[in-house]
């Protein structure tokens, strides 16, 4: 999988996610992938600050992420 494929299909990983963000007043952008393998993204809106933004980091959008691009090791969340 090429650079660009990794990235169309990390984007198409957060459109999923999006509309369960986006029901809860927040959002999710992603800012850069690293070597293929590492996503960085930021939440936004009722997101940030949000207690269950880690569990919803790793459980949902992590796990989303790897279901499209499997070479994927880690999605993390930067501080805007």
């Amino acid at each position: 999988m090429t650079s660009e494929e990794v990235k169309i299909n990390v984007e198409k990983a957060l459109a999923e996610i999006r509309p369960f963000l986006e029901s809860d007043g927040g959002n999710i952008s992603l800012v850069s992938i690293e070597d293929d393998r590492l996503v960085k993204v930021q939440l936004e809106g009722a997101c940030v600050g949000c207690s269950v933004n880690q569990m919803t980091l790793k459980s949902g959008v992590e796990m989303t992420i790897k279901k499209y691009v499997p070479q994927i090791e880690e999605v993390v969340n930067i501080q805007g």
